[in-house]
């Protein structure tokens, strides 16, 4: 019997353009998230809204899902931007970096979790299972309190991929995934950890290449190899994303996750989509993506992922020296 194999659309909900350190907070993005939510069903997809603070108090935002979730098209689940999240508690700060959730006390750290999981759960009145961290790091109090307040499925996590370059505010630096699994595992007692779908290709895209420094990355790039994530990023050359497909579809795998953020979905609302033709180029990918994958591939939540693949009954756990040590 052949293996059955799950796509996992996850989409970080978040403010307009928050790479920008001096745009205030905007949710304007929210308006442009059904065409998105729509495109995932007519391939049926469903996507999994993993929600901040500031989208989950956008009046649109809230109605539009409610309705969505209603007909089981779509999840909902956190994303704790830990710098505009109650309570406030002041940091010293020695940059202008987002601070990381685990900068902070573990009180703090604690009632940040709890207020925004109650707060999605008195919205959407259903249990809040999935979660993705700010700034993709970890360490275990972080895992422990989501453990605590019933998180099922967290998907923080990105194989081969270091953040410790990436600074918080006070300067402590961010998790470090290289030797990360590639494949489900229990990340602390009941968690399961479902790594974002990221693999070493070699491919050359030049599409987008307009100047010389850009043509020797690629090069670079195309003999080393790098990092692939299943996710279109400023290039926009879907070549890079079926490679990718392709690679993971010769493993043992029975999943790919696919990620984005909501305000890539509006003109402007990043640093890389900035025009309506950038949106619609981006569309134009995620189209011949999802129609390739949509024969092959069932779509479905992250919490219906565990339930399905079994891995909510398995305690497939891995030593230290196989998947990152969260940072204390």
């Amino acid at each position: 019997m052949a293996m059955a194999k799950y796509f996992i659309v996850t989409i970080d909900a978040e403010a307009d353009n928050q790479w920008d350190l001096a745009r205030g907070i905007a949710t304007e993005n929210a308006r442009y998230l059904p065409r998105f939510q729509e495109l995932c069903e007519q391939y049926g997809f469903k996507p999994v809204w993993l929600t901040s603070y500031e989208m989950a108090r956008d009046p649109f935002y809230m109605a539009y899902l409610r309705d969505r979730l209603a007909l089981g098209a779509c999840e909902v689940g956190l994303h704790l931007h830990a710098w505009s999240s109650p309570p406030e508690y002041p940091l010293r700060s020695i940059n202008r970096e987002r601070a990381y959730l685990i900068e902070y006390p573990p009180a703090i750290m604690e009632e940040k979790i709890k207020f925004l999981t109650s707060l999605l759960e008195d919205i959407f009145q259903r249990k809040i299972v999935s979660h993705r961290s700010g700034r993709w790091t970890l360490n275990n109090t972080y895992l422990a309190l989501l453990q605590k307040y019933g998180y099922l499925v967290d998907c923080s996590v990105t194989p081969g991929v270091s953040w410790a370059g990436s600074l918080g505010c006070t300067g402590l630096p961010g998790s470090d995934y290289r030797l990360a699994p590639q494949q489900p595992y229990y990340i602390y007692a009941n968690l399961l950890e479902v790594p974002v779908s990221i693999r070493k290709i070699r491919c050359f895209q030049p599409k987008h290449v307009l100047s010389l420094r850009g043509l020797l990355r690629e090069c670079r790039d195309y003999v080393k190899g790098k990092e692939q994530w299943l996710r279109p990023d400023q290039y926009l050359s879907a070549k890079g994303l079926l490679r990718l497909v392709e690679k993971i579809s010769r493993e043992e795998t029975n999943y790919l996750m696919f990620m984005l953020h909501s305000s890539e979905l509006m003109p402007g609302g990043s640093r890389a989509f900035t025009t309506e033709q950038r949106v619609e180029e981006l569309y134009g990918c995620m189209e011949l993506l999802f129609s390739m994958l949509a024969p092959n591939y069932r779509g479905v939540t992250l919490e219906q992922y565990r339930e399905l693949s079994g891995l909510g009954e398995e305690r497939q756990t891995h030593g230290e020296k196989t998947y990152f040590k969260p940072r204390l």
